[in-house]
């Protein structure tokens, strides 16, 4: 029972917990990562893209739409 019990929190943990703290993560670097900073975003994202393909319909991180004054 209790490796049951974790494997069912490694799995919610690779699933759930750290591709969501990614998506954060990449939420505020993308745009002022160095290049080996990118390099590791590459290897997050491929490491953990199960759980990135789980939570990708549930999140949205696209830019905020602009106020055009006029």
């Amino acid at each position: 029972m209790l490796v049951a019990l974790l494997y069912l929190v490694l799995s919610g943990v690779y699933l759930l917990v750290v591709p969501a703290a990614l998506y954060l993560y990449l939420q505020k670097r993308w745009y002022i990562a160095s290049s080996f900073e990118r390099g590791f975003m590459y290897f997050l994202v491929f490491f953990f893209f199960p759980g990135l393909l789980l939570l990708s319909p549930f999140l949205n991180f696209r830019p905020k739409r602009r106020q055009i004054q006029a």
